[in-house]
């Protein structure tokens, strides 16, 4: 992403604005934690790759972020996405000056926590 005026130019990384976009779902209560996607695709990869959980594409300036979550499990799902999407949508532009046109989210699943087995 790059912005040129008289003054120069200004070249902001999608790493840069994926971080800003982590930080903003880190603050919104209801959020566990981000998902990165294991996969093996069709056996034509040796090694498991790890796909990030927080992906830029940028396509005539607007940037489009898509996210993978895990939730708690008291969230409403429906109230805590649109508070994400703002809270992403108004941090990246807010940031960086990048129009954000979507903000799509992919809950992976309800981060439930784990209780210790006791023997009887």
């Amino acid at each position: 992403m790059e912005y040129e005026n008289t003054a120069g130019s200004l070249k902001i990384s999608s790493e840069v604005v994926a971080s800003i976009a982590e930080y903003a779902v880190k603050e919104v209560e209801g959020v566990a934690c981000l998902a990165p996607i294991v996969s093996n695709i069709g056996g034509w990869l040796l090694e498991k790759q790890t796909i990030k959980p927080i992906s830029i594409q940028m396509n005539e300036g607007k940037a489009t972020i898509d996210i993978r979550l895990l939730v708690e499990p008291n969230a409403k799902i429906p109230v805590l996405s649109r508070k994400l999407q703002e809270a992403v949508k108004d941090a990246v532009q807010s940031m960086t000056g990048i129009e954000v046109a979507t903000v799509n989210l992919y809950i992976a699943g309800v981060s439930v926590p784990r209780t210790a087995n006791t023997a009887e």
